[in-house]
This record gives structure tokens, sequence and C-alpha cells, in this order.
């Protein structure tokens, strides 16, 4: 039996990720992918590493048509880099401003078979650079090869999840939910966002998370108007409306949710948002099937917002993909249209403005499967939590 549970990947996991990048080469004439961030080394590699925090060094990823891919990294990172299943491991006295192993990329590509003399980087949407980008035009300079985007085939890549990485995602949900459902016995009037939001991390922490770098908070009288700032000093007062979204982390993999509560009471206008986000939820379940798209996803929720009054949506989206990042493609929006497949896991994120000033939003994540979708994280409670 698998234990799902245990840190990182067996090899086969990256053999089949790297068999994969291979035959989207194929399909594309490539002779190789070259790759710069954390994410994108790490899928390949599995390569885990808090120093990415540093951006004092670059480090570099090539994955060739044929064979397994060559890591060209600082000094420092050799030894974790061994620990991996990459063999071929080139190395430089990093930091080194004058050659900061751009010279040995630029070998290891034009000793590469040059089949088709193109070469993919991640160039375009939703993707960065993590290097100078003068050594960028350097390679393209130096490199008998052209360089191509290639930026949708990766996130295409890596939005199918194997079962491995659902169950990674599967365990940080479960620890996530229950930080957010010990809050309640804890959270009072009086306290400030940031104090809740601490006891909330140490009790994911205490539950096996690796750490919780996204906790946001948003609170205010009878409802909240922002979701992506805090948690603040602000004191909770009675009457308050206190939103917190998390991305927790365990071995790599982020769950992002959120939860809702009231303190003391909340109007009934509050209470059919919170009726109205929950029931968008459900609606995008329902939607969420093979071969339905993400704008389906999207109208389904948003029809139910629709209905019930919403003022409008400033999020731009309700919903997105997860992983090895907090938000990854697609996105579920009026026009994305990605075809949902078995293996993509997804949140499902309605929101709306239903009186000047006031949002609500409810997030959930899920994982597509052959037969339509499967929660991942524990649903929210359907009526808004009253904490007296």
């Amino acid at each position: 039996m698998i234990n799902y549970l245990q840190r990182g990947f067996d090899h086969s996991e990256f053999e089949k990720r790297t068999a994969r990048a291979q035959k989207i080469m194929h399909d594309m004439k490539l002779d190789a992918m070259f790759f710069t961030t954390e994410p994108n080394i790490r899928y390949f590699t599995g390569f885990l590493t808090q120093f990415w925090q540093s951006p004092t060094r670059p480090w570099f990823l090539i994955v060739p048509a044929e064979g397994k891919p060559i890591a060209i990294v600082p000094e420092i990172g050799a030894s974790g880099m061994a620990e991996t299943w990459i063999d071929d491991i080139i190395t430089w006295p990093s930091p080194r401003p004058e050659d900061d192993g751009i010279s040995l990329v630029i070998s290891a590509l034009n000793t590469l078979p040059c089949r088709h003399g193109r070469v993919g980087a991640t160039l375009g949407i939703e993707s960065h650079l993590r290097m100078p980008i003068n050594n960028y035009l350097k390679l393209t300079k130096m490199v008998k090869k052209d360089f191509v985007d290639v930026s949708l085939a990766v996130h295409e890549l890596r939005q199918i999840k194997s079962q491995a990485e659902i169950e990674k995602t599967r365990e940080i949900c479960r620890i996530t939910n229950h930080g957010f459902a010990k809050l309640p016995y804890y959270a009072r009037v009086g306290m400030t966002e940031r104090e809740i939001c601490k006891q909330l991390r140490i009790d994911m922490l205490q539950e096996g998370a690796d750490a919780c770098p996204y906790i946001i908070a948003g609170s205010g009288p009878d409802g909240y108007d922002s979701i992506i700032m805090g948690p603040t000093d602000r004191v909770i007062e009675e009457g308050d409306v206190l939103i917190i979204d998390t991305g927790a982390v365990r071995d790599g993999y982020f769950s992002d949710f959120d939860r809702n509560w009231a303190f003391g009471h909340a109007s009934e206008q509050t209470k059919a948002a919170y009726r109205a986000t929950y029931e968008a939820t459900t609606k995008g379940f329902e939607a969420a099937r093979p071969g339905a798209t993400t704008t389906d996803i999207y109208n389904a929720m948003w029809g139910v917002l629709e209905a019930n009054g919403a003022l409008g949506n400033d999020v731009g989206r309700l919903g997105h993909g997860l992983g090895i990042e907090l938000t990854e493609r697609p996105s579920h929006t009026a026009t994305d249209n990605t075809i949902l497949m078995p293996g993509m896991v997804l949140t499902l994120e309605p929101g709306m403005v239903y009186a000047p000033g006031k949002s609500m939003v409810h997030e959930e994540n899920i994982v597509i499967t052959e037969d339509g979708a499967e929660w991942l994280s524990e649903r929210a409670e359907p009526e808004l939590i009253i904490i007296k």
C-alpha cells in the first residue's frame, strides 16, 4: 500500500513528469526546456528548500528532449540537489556577478543535440524569469538555438495532478480545516485580527503544517470590504464579521480556502449573502465535471450570486488552480474556457459585493475526478456561524 503522507515522492513521480514534458517537447519541436523558478525546478526535481527566499543566487534546470534533467546550481545547493533523483549536477561558486552560472548554461544548452534549434522557456502568461534580464539576453545571443515561450504548455502539464499530489493536498486541507474548526472556541470580542490569526497559525502548525505563509483577515461592522489585506491590530467588536483566508503548506503543497464568522449578531442581509455564496459553491461543484470548462463553473456560480442581488465582484474570477503554488492556472472567469480534466485541483471561490463597502467571499478546494468532482476541504457550515 502506498503511503501518500510520506515526505517527497518516489523517483517514478519525477520520471513520469519528465516523460510528459518530453512528449510536449516532441510535439512543439523543442530540443530542451529551460527553467529558473522554484515551482518549476521543484516540480521536475523534488528540490525543496527555503533558500529560494534569498534573491542573491540564480538556479537553473534544463530538461532535455531525452534523458534526465540537468541541474546547474550554486555550490551551496549541490548536496541538497544530490538528495533528489538528479544525477547531472553542475555547480559554480555563486554569487559571482561577472558570470553567475551563465557560461555553464550556455555550454550545456549548446552541447545538447540540435534537432530543431529551439529551447522552451517560461516567457508568457503567469510566469517570470528569476534571473537578471541582461543574463537572459546573453543566453539568447550565445546559445545556438531560438528561445520560445512554453508557459501555457507547462501550466497545462502541472494542472493534472498525480494521485500522490492529490493526497498531499487533501492532507493540508485536513490540517487547515482542523485549524478553522477550533477558532470559534477561542476567538472573542476584544481580540485583534492578528491575535486570532496567530492562534490559527499555531493550531495548523501543531496539526502538521510546515508553514502558513498566507493568512489574510478582514473585519468590520456587519461585513468587510477587502479579502487581501491584514491581519491588523483592529480589535473585533460586537456585530463584526470576520473573514480569514489561508494558504497553509505541507510537503510543498498548498491549501487555499476561507471561513467567515460573525460576533454576537449579524444582519439578515449579511446572513443572506453568506447563504448565496454557499449555494454558489454547490452549483460550482455540480458544474465541475470532466469535459466541462472553467467558464461553466463561473457561470454556474455567478448565476447564483446575480440572482441574489450581487452588486459586483471585484476579485475578477471565482476560483483558480491549486498545487505547489497558492494560485495556479486556470482561472474561473467568463472567458477562460479551460476544459476540465480528471486530476485538476481547483478552488471554488464565489464572491459578491452585496452592499456598498461590504463583500462576502466563500472558498473551498476540490479535485476533478472521472465522474465529477470531490471535495478536498471539508465544507463550511451552510449558515453563518455566530460567535457569542
